[in-house]
């Protein structure tokens, strides 16, 4: 079953490659996007089971992934909140994991990592 994914990145190169990464080698489905972190907080509360994993990039155009990570806290215990970021310092981890996200992954070296551990992440059915 194909794992629905939430991109939050303000890039919109990272995103598209990302997406078609995750498609191609993750088995996963990009469902939708956002560049900033209110765009990303309202899409999250409006959208509760429409995602298995959301993927966040730590520096947004406006805001930051962490807003959106506290944002995920009262989710499904099959959803799953990683952190993709070329900041992945052992402080940045650290902090992302106090707010509630399961991984971290250094958006330059550890793809093969994220794609490991998106086959870990169980779909919803539905």
């Amino acid at each position: 079953m194909t794992l629905k994914a939430y991109l939050v990145e303000d890039s919109p190169v990272s995103r598209e490659n990302l997406a078609g990464f995750l498609e191609d080698v993750a088995d996963a489905k990009v469902v939708a996007s956002a560049s900033t972190e209110d765009e990303a907080v309202t899409w999250l509360r409006l959208h509760r089971d429409d995602w298995d994993m959301t993927i966040v990039d730590l520096f947004l155009k406006r805001g930051n992934g962490l807003g959106v990570i506290s944002a995920c806290r009262n989710r499904a215990p099959h959803q799953k909140v990683v952190v993709l970021s070329n900041y992945a310092t052992a402080d940045m981890r650290d902090r992302s994991s106090r707010l509630g996200a399961d991984a971290c992954f250094d958006k330059s070296a550890e793809l093969d990592q994220l794609v490991a551990y998106c086959a870990t992440v169980h779909p919803s059915h539905g």
